[in-house]
């Protein structure tokens, strides 16, 4: 127990301390009052995931389903678009408060809504002072203590950093927390990698019991140059929406609006992502060697032609440099 005397910042720093070696209790085995849809979207980091759930999110919520969208970013940015750049309050700082403050923490406190859509965000320690990961774990645990499996929602949209390793960010596929995935990509080298990566943890998963699947792929940016497609067909998932790099949805979303509306120009756009979101099933994904994943690209956009040339002893330490002869100390077995 804390003692009295100490300080608040050491008291709450010890707190923190004895959180973090506890170890995490298994998934929860009671089961929802209500079918929901979780769905856990992962990408590399800005490649435009929580520009694409916050007008999904919002799509969704016009079509009257009700839709809860969960940032699980450390930098906590998956709802700013969605409430017009605002910060939204994090789980994981709001109930270090009350629990410093000997408070409750309330759903008001970290569930906000916009227009029928609901969001939080999990965040995360900061820069330095604590894992990320654990972050998340934590933050699934509060939502479980608020009830989390009884809450009412079509749909639970989960925003994770696919460009992670660390096994907090692969907590819905490790645990079942969610019934499929959907990457968001580009047509770029290091979108398409970690979206493999993603595609590689759920056929790992799954050879150990597990029943996540990926339901495909949301290009965004889409330049036409069509490496993200063709990605998608040779992993053997479907292109889920195309959206484009366009100077009206880079401006837009620059100001933080809301482009996916209904009645807007890119209202057809995100109706059809809505429903290709609702019906796709999860599938199981053929993920790609590195090499070709590489082959997907033009040799002069990867750098294929490079040979990897191997380093010598004297380029590490100077060629003037005497070889040593190694000290070899050889033991009598007879002594």
């Amino acid at each position: 127990m804390t003692s009295p005397s100490l300080d608040p910042m050491t008291q709450l720093k010890n707190g923190l301390r004895a959180e973090a070696a506890i170890e995490p209790p298994g998934p929860s085995t009671v089961k929802p009052t209500k079918e929901t849809q979780i769905i856990a979207i992962y990408g590399k980091g800005g490649i435009g995931k929580s520009f694409t759930l916050a007008n999904l999110s919002y799509m969704m919520a016009q079509q009257n389903k009700k839709v809860l969208l969960i940032g699980c970013d450390p930098k906590s940015d998956t709802t700013s678009l969605l409430f017009g750049g605002k910060a939204c309050p994090t789980i994981i700082n709001t109930s270090g408060k009350k629990k410093l403050a000997g408070e409750e923490l309330a759903i008001g406190d970290v569930c906000f809504k916009r227009d029928g859509v609901y969001a939080m965000e999990l965040g995360g320690p900061e820069v330095g002072r604590g894992c990320g990961g654990r972050g998340i774990i934590h933050g699934f645990e509060t939502l479980e203590k608020l009830g989390f499996n009884d809450w009412g929602f079509d749909y639970v949209l989960l925003d994770f950093l696919g460009d992670v390793v660390c096994g907090g960010f692969g907590l819905p596929i490790a645990r079942d927390m969610c019934q499929k995935v959907i990457v968001v990509g580009s047509n770029d080298l290091q979108s398409l990698y970690v979206a493999n990566n993603v595609c590689s943890a759920t056929q790992y998963f799954r050879k150990l019991g597990g029943h996540v699947g990926v339901a495909g792929i949301v290009i965004n940016k889409d330049d036409g140059t069509g490496e993200a497609k063709a990605f998608a067909e040779q992993v053997g998932i479907p292109v889920l929406a195309a959206i484009p790099a366009d100077e009206d949805i880079r401006r837009k979303s620059g100001k933080y609006e809301i482009i996916g509306r209904p009645g807007s120009p890119w209202a057809g756009l995100f109706e059809e992502l809505a429903s290709n979101v609702a019906t796709a099933p999860p599938l199981s994904p053929k993920p790609l060697s590195h090499d070709a994943l590489l082959a997907l690209f033009k040799g002069d956009a990867v750098g294929r032609d490079v040979v990897l040339q191997p380093a010598t002893i004297e380029d590490m330490r100077g060629p003037q440099t005497a070889q040593k002869r190694s000290l070899e100390v050889i033991y009598d077995a007879k002594v």
